[in-house]
């Protein structure tokens, strides 16, 4: 089960979302909203206390967190406890930043996925443009790079993804595999997990240049049909 730590903000809806086949935990800085968020998911472990507190982290032991997203409002708490967790050993750290002028200077380092709001609407009008059967692009680094939701159709022989090991995909350069989400389930991509005809493949694509190269991988040969 995917574990995940929410930085309070947003992160109502996404607990209630997620709280059923995930173990989730949210920090929140104020007491009062504390009590009214444990109240309202019965499911949800909700803690009291800064995400930039060191102590606090590691008595959460963060080492065991799969993905750790800060969403708050300020810039700067979100920055600063992403790169603290992602140090205490999360997995992943995905942080939301309001100022899009700060996206480049964390991208690509200690922050693995940095998101901006003003980018998610641009993301919704590049899945309908992409090829393959993509379903979900969200625009990273002031859309020098992209997050891509794609699923994986057909067999072993008409497809480059379905039946082969995520270690044995051949990936274009600078891309990655994030995560395979297969019905209610969340994998996280090792290198020894086999893609599924129907998984939803999420990946990174730091070059845009490399994203065609990207499409053609989830595009079926001919022999599929």
């Amino acid at each position: 089960m995917l574990r995940i730590y929410f930085l309070q903000q947003f992160s109502e809806r996404l607990a209630e979302h997620l709280k059923h086949s995930h173990q989730v935990k949210i920090i929140e800085h104020s007491l009062e909203r504390c009590t009214q968020l444990s109240e309202r998911l019965d499911r949800t472990v909700v803690m009291h206390g800064s995400a930039t507190s060191k102590r606090l982290l590691e008595e959460e032991n963060i080492e065991d967190c799969d993905i750790f997203c800060a969403l708050t409002n300020d810039d700067e708490v979100n920055i600063m406890s992403s790169l603290l967790a992602k140090r205490l050993g999360a997995k992943k750290v995905l942080t939301l930043i309001n100022n899009v002028a700060y996206v480049d200077l964390v991208q690509g380092g200690e922050i693995d996925i940095a998101i901006s709001p003003q980018q998610a609407t641009i993301g919704s009008l590049l899945t309908h443009v992409r090829r393959g059967d993509i379903v979900n692009v969200h625009s990273l680094r002031r859309g020098a790079a992209e997050a891509i939701e794609a699923i994986a159709h057909g067999d072993k022989q008409s497809s480059k993804v379905v039946g082969r090991a995520i270690g044995e995909i051949d990936l274009p350069e600078s891309t990655t595999i994030g995560a395979i989400v297969r019905g209610k389930e969340v994998l996280i991509a090792h290198d020894d997990v086999v893609v599924e005809s129907g998984d939803h493949v999420i990946l990174f694509v730091i070059d845009k240049r490399r994203i065609r190269e990207v499409e053609r991988l989830f595009q079926v040969g001919l022999t599929f049909f």
